[in-house]
């Protein structure tokens, strides 16, 4: 699976940075918490974020892991930080922003199928999820729930100045070249500007001094991640029917273009990722991606395995149908005749 974050030793401390979904593709919280956990105690660390958000129960817990940590953060919101990922930058002690950023706050949403106690049970989880949320920035924006939790069901968008100036980010910087590859016409108020891709950010290079370490045990702050996520699991049902986006081909002689083929695998994977989610088979995701099955491969899969599954029946309930205690027709009258004489 690929991983959405990187971190890496310096001469003077770390560099964590977040340049894509936030525990997409199968890769939990759980390596990130372990690999931040490894630093020295006192390291200084800066978090560079270009995220459209993702899971919210992993940034949660990357929060609380940072909010933790000895050292002094430094959050430098390179391009945007959306939904999950700007809670995430709330744990620096200090945000810096270059003038051409974006950080956006909004409602968390999940899916849900079941009983009116189902529907009920998320509606109230749901509802103590944003109230954590709502601690976490008027924590660092100093201003009060109620005003945070309007900007958030109004989904705000800030551009650098406004989140200095309403008390999410402490420092303006030079602009820089936004290099984002995300679809952020998901959600409902983004900026124009950046409705439209550009070029992909470059994967952090192979030269660092840590590795990845991996976790024996799950973190208090992780939950079920795939039970509820923010806003990019408010689109899964469009997304699972939608086809990647197609990689257009280089000029005669061209070498073929990275960001356009990074951009395709990362569709590719996020809509079958989304088809098993709805089919109720989210396990399935990892041996896909793996064997690089087609969308047409992998929803004739799922179907065949829905085929093969046995039927969930409540015995309490009555179902259509005859009973299976219930005799034939034919057999009870032969048997009152017979009875009769």
């Amino acid at each position: 699976m690929a991983s959405w974050y990187a971190i890496r030793a310096r001469g003077t401390g770390a560099e964590v940075a977040i340049y894509d979904e936030i525990g997409a593709y199968g890769v939990s919280a759980k390596g990130f918490l372990a690999e931040l956990g490894a630093l020295p105690e006192g390291t200084p660390v800066d978090l560079r974020l270009n995220s459209p958000g993702g899971s919210v129960f992993d940034a949660v817990a990357i929060h609380n892991a940072l909010k933790r940590h000895e050292g002094p953060v430094t959050v430098w919101i390179d391009g945007i930080a959306a939904s999950a990922a700007s809670y995430i930058a709330m744990a620096g002690d200090e945000i810096v922003m270059p003038e051409n950023a974006f950080l956006m706050i909004h409602d968390p949403a999940g899916l849900v199928m079941g009983t009116a106690e189902d529907m009920r049970a998320m509606a109230e989880a749901l509802d103590k999820v944003k109230g954590s949320l709502v601690s976490g920035y008027a924590t660092k924006s100093g201003r009060t729930p109620e005003e945070v939790s309007a900007l958030m069901s109004a989904e705000t968008w800030f551009d650098a100045s406004d989140a200095v100036a309403q008390g999410f980010a402490d420092r303006l910087v030079e602009p820089v070249r936004i290099a984002a590859n995300f679809d952020i016409g998901r959600f409902r108020n983004a900026p124009p500007g950046l409705a439209e891709p550009v070029e992909g950010e470059p994967e952090p290079d192979d030269e660092s001094d840590g590795g990845e370490i991996e976790a024996d045990e799950d973190t208090d702050e992780a939950a079920e991640g795939d039970q509820l996520s923010d806003a990019e699991d408010e689109q899964a049902a469009s997304a699972a029917t939608a086809q990647p986006p197609a990689v257009t081909p280089p000029p005669s002689g061209a070498p073929p273009d990275p960001a356009a083929i990074r951009a395709a695998a990362i569709g590719h994977a996020r809509a079958v990722i989304d088809l098993c989610r709805l089919a109720g088979q989210p396990q399935m995701a990892g041996k896909f991606l793996e064997e690089d099955a087609s969308l047409a491969e992998v929803r004739a899969a799922l179907l065949a395995a829905k085929a093969e599954a046995e039927p969930e029946i409540a015995p309490h309930h009555p179902q259509p149908g005859r009973s299976s205690a219930a005799r034939p027709w034919g057999e009870i009258v032969a048997r009152t005749f017979k009875l009769k004489g």
